[in-house]
């Protein structure tokens, strides 16, 4: 069967729940038979990857047993994977995990990002397939919701579980993270992620945004509305969450809403081009210009200071110290110049204060892989092409007069 992608090419997941209990589509799926035909509709509705869970994770769900989640999955994966499809295994069972990479599962979803089983991690490294590094307080959604800063909070601790897959040996570009829309956050906190999704493009791996059909989107609807009535701000949200960057992938249980909705963004962007070749219209609104017309130009924020625990020495860690950071970002600028609106440019405050978070993240040894993370950061801004960031570390601990000693990473979009 031919494969319709999504023409800006974001992946869409397919959810496929084969479980008696799960919140939305919970016991329609659970016959095999009924699970590989529902997951050859969403092939045929644009799914790039079906997305297959054997356990609840809906509030109040009882565990089970992974021998039970494994009956349920794996003949839904052989079948899948013998006629071609990608396919991904929502679990947090390392033995699972296991027994679906044999049978062809080239991705598994970890809504613990690799806590709950201290095997996971390693099992997957071993497995050699990708892995979706989840935010989650654990099993229980419904408890400790609170935060401080929930985009600074959620970044962290991807950071932390994308090291820790890193150490047990997975490939940097074989992970994902995924903010955990809907787990243990509160409605507003959601809101504020997607708002921040790009704090979370800026940790340099793939994102996977799953808001399908959660309990925000419901209280945007009248009381009493069902969860198929979610669907359309499902897609809404995807669509927003896409426009972020290329690097993000939308997890949904209704695929034709999303991928209809990516495709008139499509065709919308390519009759702007159309009409910029063809026409010589008084334009009233700001398009994109076509390449000869554009301007570009650089941003330089230089001097930001920051206090980090960065070094090799026992001193540096344990006391930290000032480093100063100079960021000069080539971009588009025919946006902004057109329309004298701060959202068509590079908001430097905001830049500033991303910065600022990436410096204070967890410690590093050398100040070069500390650049490197700021460059990431600076190119998880669409409208940046190419990114220098320098790092100043004006108080190294070095025995003999100095001025300064300064690491610069040049870092350029590929597209």
């Amino acid at each position: 069967m031919a494969q319709w992608r999504t023409p800006l090419e974001t992946e869409v997941w397919g959810i496929l729940n084969v479980t008696p209990d799960s919140f939305s589509d919970g016991g329609r799926y659970v016959d095999p038979g009924a699970a590989i035909a529902h997951a050859r509709r969403l092939r045929a509705q644009g799914a790039d990857v079906i997305d297959i869970g054997g356990e609840s994770t809906r509030p109040g769900a009882a565990p089970i047993d992974p021998a039970e989640e494994r009956a349920r999955i794996l003949p839904v994966v052989e079948e899948l994977v013998r006629e071609g499809v990608r396919v991904s295994v929502d679990t947090i069972h390392a033995s699972t995990a296991r027994a679906a990479m044999a049978a062809g599962a080239e991705i598994i979803n970890d809504v613990t990002a690799g806590l709950h089983d201290p095997e996971m991690l390693r099992t997957v490294a071993e497995g050699g397939a990708r892995i979706v590094l989840m935010h989650s307080r654990g099993i229980d959604v419904t408890v400790d919701t609170h935060y401080d800063d929930v985009v600074r909070e959620v970044v962290r601790h991807l950071d932390e579980r994308r090291r820790a897959a890193i150490a047990a040996g997975i490939a940097r570009d074989r992970i994902v993270l995924d903010p955990g829309f809907g787990f243990s956050k509160e409605a507003d906190d959601n809101w504020r992620l997607l708002a921040g999704l790009d704090r979370v493009i800026g940790l340099g791996a793939a994102v996977l945004v799953g808001t399908s059909r959660k309990r925000f989107l419901g209280e945007l609807l009248a009381a009493g509305a069902t969860l198929e009535e979610r669907d359309a701000a499902t897609a809404a949200t995807s669509l927003l969450a896409a426009q972020t960057s290329s690097s993000v992938s939308v997890r949904v249980h209704d695929v034709a809403s999303t991928v209809a909705a990516l495709s008139a963004l499509e065709r919308t962007h390519r009759a702007i081009g159309e009409a910029h070749a063809s026409a010589r219209p008084d334009w009233s609104i700001a398009l994109p210009l076509p390449a000869a017309e554009r301007r570009t130009g650089e941003i330089a924020l230089t001097g930001i200071r920051a206090r980090g625990h960065h070094g090799v020495l026992p001193q540096e860690r344990r006391d930290g110290q000032e480093f100063v950071v100079d960021a000069r970002l080539e971009l588009d600028l025919s946006g902004a110049i057109a329309s004298d609106d701060v959202g068509d440019t590079v908001h430097y405050g905001e830049l500033a204060e991303q910065l600022v978070d990436a410096v204070e993240r967890d410690p590093l040894d050398l100040i070069e892989t500390l650049a490197d993370r700021l460059a990431e950061v600076c190119l998880a801004h669409p409208l940046v092409r190419r990114a220098s960031v320098t790092v100043h570390k004006p108080a190294a601990p070095i025995a003999v007069p100095f001025d300064d000693v300064a690491v610069t990473v040049h870092r350029e979009r590929q597209w």
